[in-house]
């Protein structure tokens, strides 16, 4: 049996463009949206249980830009940057970070055979310095490899948080799955698969998890934010590459309507709460 959770590790508050603006930067940074207009999001990670590994996809909101679990501008800036404090206001509370959970669940970071990064913003990454004893930390490469570009690396994301972890690449191999077939088979045996879905940004993987039986749990990160995305093809705010972001959509819209498909979820879903899936 494989058991796959459904964790919120902390909230973020973003303008309404970041999750639904259609590839409207601007929009998304939230530079002219006012508070009162900007909504509270869940950010979410994936913990799986597998007879053959204990993997966790995503790592949520690190406990040292929320000490109190409040909204804490002085110590998020510190653990991130100012530019990303004006586009996400993070907060996490007592007991939620990845690693508060999971030893609620008596795991401890030694514990964990993977942990994957679907890709490298600050809100899927910033935990990881609390799981970051696993045995394997990865991320694809071509995610990577954006991230540490000069201008990304100065804006978008904070290599800080993933320096000195263990971060390892991976190579996607030429498959059946996603719209561009290409996708990696984690254990060797097709119940965990990362398929690409590049467009939010260059290296952006799905997880899928599959049962003996054939159902299936989609994962699919920030490749849309919500069941509202694929039902309503709307893009993220922010598009690496609109075109490339729109093939993947429609592929997680195809995925979800699959009959196979028991659960598809987002990151920052207002509509998912913490849940179990036994496959």
């Amino acid at each position: 049996m494989i058991k796959v959770r459904l964790m919120h590790c902390g909230k973020v508050l973003v303008s309404p463009n970041l999750p639904f603006g259609d590839g409207n930067l601007l929009g998304a940074s939230g530079f002219f949206t006012r508070r009162n207009d900007k909504i509270w999001l869940p950010v979410s990670t994936v913990y799986i249980e597998h007879p053959q590994a204990r993997i966790l996809v995503d790592t949520g909101w690190h406990r040292a830009m929320s000490p109190n679990g409040t909204l804490d501008k002085r110590a998020q800036i510190a653990h991130m940057s100012y530019l990303l404090y004006l586009v996400n206001q993070g907060v996490v509370a007592a007991g939620q970070t990845v690693s508060e959970q999971l030893n609620n669940l008596g795991v401890k970071p030694t514990d964990l055979d993977y942990v994957i990064l679907s890709h490298l913003d600050c809100d899927h990454v910033s935990g990881l310095g609390q799981v970051n004893e696993a045995k394997r930390i990865l991320t694809a490469r071509e995610e990577l490899e954006s991230a540490l570009g000069f201008v990304n690396s100065h804006t978008r994301y904070t290599p800080s948080m993933w320096e000195g972890s263990g971060l390892r690449t991976f190579e996607y191999e030429p498959s059946n799955e996603g719209p561009y077939g290409r996708s990696l088979d984690l254990l060797g045996d097709g119940s965990v698969k990362l398929i690409w879905i590049p467009g939010h940004s260059r290296g952006l993987f799905a997880t899928k998890i599959t049962g003996a039986d054939g159902r299936y749990v989609l994962y699919f990160s920030d490749g849309g934010y919500a069941t509202r995305s694929w039902k309503d093809m709307v893009l993220p705010g922010i598009c690496e590459d609109r075109l490339r972001a729109t093939a993947s959509l429609e592929w997680i819209r195809q995925q979800s309507l699959d009959p196979r498909c028991i659960a598809s979820w987002a990151c920052h879903d207002p509509a998912t709460f913490p849940t179990v899936v036994e496959l």
